[in-house]
């Protein structure tokens, strides 16, 4: 008995997996896709995800840690250049690199700026996402062509993250390039993260998808109280923003767009844990937080390093 549990052991692969790319390629999209749930918060606007989240995928023969990063973007705050650090710090350690760039669109130069960081001694793969968009397949494969001239890459693959085109491909690719080893986590754990943390993000989501031009950039959800039981869970959170006018917005006329804030993610959350939702929230403005170091500290932001 104890020499055939060796050996499944030994049949067993495991790694941890850095998902990297520019802002908007769909990397959080691509995570909740594998999962099968809505964990990563997403939205059609830059920079959606500001932190480094764990989502795992467990299987009898494998356990992939996807690691879900902000986007590489032209920092115009603190809180971008945090992001940007997150982004690298991503790649420490990992088994393997996943690029995800838009298939879409021909390779820029931001897309060669991140291909420079990328590290030479880990093996990365290719994944050119959103490939339902493109209209001309000569155009895709030279965009391929190009991608690979600029990199040593392992493999390579086409998806399409919304509409689950080779998904299950893309996993056959990473589980082949992945070491035999331990699992990390429960196989009924789906992430690295507390709910408290996954309350604030889903608030923060529905903020993304309802408000226009500078007002989602400029958000943090901090939750002052989370309670849970078998039947509810209580959650209190305050809103950060930068400007009295950007407080007026969330709030909206007569309260309205705060209502449905609160609406949409009590639904989320409902639908997640399978519970009655009692959530709260308040508006706070603090200026200029993004720019000033023991806010990004006090609201998440402050990378480990520093």
């Amino acid at each position: 008995m104890l020499l055939q549990k060796m050996m499944s052991m030994d049949n067993f692969k495991s790694g941890f997996i850095a998902v990297i790319g520019r802002s908007n390629v769909c990397k959080s999209t691509l995570i909740n896709q594998i999962l099968k749930s809505h964990f990563l918060i997403v939205s059609p606007k830059t920079q959606t995800t500001r932190n480094k989240i764990k989502g795992i995928y467990t299987t009898d023969e494998a356990q992939i840690i996807f690691i879900d990063t902000p986007g590489f973007h032209k920092s115009n705050s603190k809180l971008g250049d945090v992001m940007n650090e997150y982004a690298m710090d991503s790649m420490d350690g990992v088994d393997l690199i996943l690029l995800v760039v838009d298939g879409s669109t021909v390779c820029g130069k931001g897309d060669e700026y991140v291909m420079s960081l990328l590290p030479k001694n880990i093996p990365a793969i290719l994944i050119l996402n959103k490939v339902d968009l493109v209209k001309n397949q000569d155009v895709l494969m030279k965009n391929i062509a190009t991608y690979r001239e600029k990199h040593d890459f392992k493999s390579g693959i086409t998806i399409s993250a919304t509409n689950d085109f080779n998904i299950d491909e893309l996993l056959k690719m990473i589980i082949d390039n992945l070491p035999y080893g331990p699992k990390y986590y429960p196989e009924d754990q789906a992430l690295d993260l507390s709910m408290r943390f996954v309350a604030s993000e889903i608030i923060r989501e529905k903020i993304l998808l309802l408000t226009k031009e500078e007002v989602p950039y400029s958000v943090a959800v901090v939750i002052d109280n989370y309670k849970e039981n078998d039947q509810m869970i209580e959650v209190s959170a305050t809103i950060i923003c930068e400007r009295p006018s950007q407080k007026k917005i969330i709030i909206g006329a007569g309260g309205n767009m705060i209502k449905q804030i609160g609406h949409d993610a009590r639904l989320d959350l409902k639908k997640m844990l399978d519970k009655n939702v009692y959530l709260e929230l308040f508006v706070k403005v603090e200026d200029d937080w993004r720019n000033k170091k023991h806010y990004l500290k006090e609201y998440g932001y402050d990378n480990d390093k520093k």
